[in-house]
C-alpha cells in the first residue's frame, strides 16, 4: 500500500465549489481514491495529496474523516478561526511538512502523523 497513488483529476470544478463552504481556498482536495484539483498539479500538490491519499489508507478512509473532522472542531473551538484550525491538523501538518521533500513517501513511517507532537506556536 506505500506505492499506491490516488487517481488524479485536474482542472475539476468541485474544488471551487466547496471554497465556498471551506475556511480556506482549496486548490486540490483528497476524497478517498480521488484528489480533485482546480488546476493542473505541480510534485509538490500531488506529493501533499498523496500523503492524505496514505493517511486515508491507514484509518481504513471513514477513520480519516472522522479524525479530519473531530481535529477541526477541537482546534476551532480552541482558536476561533478556520484558517488556523485547518493549519493545526494532524494531517495536514503531516502533508505541508513534508510535501516538499520528494523521498518523504518512500520512507514515509505509518501512522506518525496520530502520535502527539508538540504544539506548534501561533503567531
Amino acid at each position: 500500500m506505500k506505492h499506491w497513488k490516488p487517481i488524479m483529476i485536474e482542472n475539476s470544478r468541485i474544488p471551487v465549489w466547496l471554497s465556498k463552504i471551506a475556511p480556506i481556498e482549496i486548490g486540490a482536495i483528497t476524497l478517498g481514491l480521488i484528489v480533485l484539483s482546480r488546476g493542473q498539479m505541480d510534485e509538490r500538490v500531488r506529493r501533499h495529496e498523496t500523503i492524505h491519499f496514505q493517511q486515508y489508507l491507514e484509518t481504513l478512509f471513514i477513520g480519516f474523516l472522522m479524525i479530519y473532522l473531530y481535529d477541526f472542531i477541537r482546534n476551532y473551538i480552541r482558536f476561533r478561526s478556520g484558517e488556523i484550525a485547518y493549519m493545526m491538523l494532524r494531517a495536514e501538518r503531516e502533508a505541508y511538512a513534508h510535501d516538499d521533500d520528494p523521498d518523504y513517501l518512500a520512507n514515509r513511517v505509518r501512522w506518525a502523523w496520530l502520535k502527539p507532537k508538540p504544539t506548534m506556536p501561533i503567531t
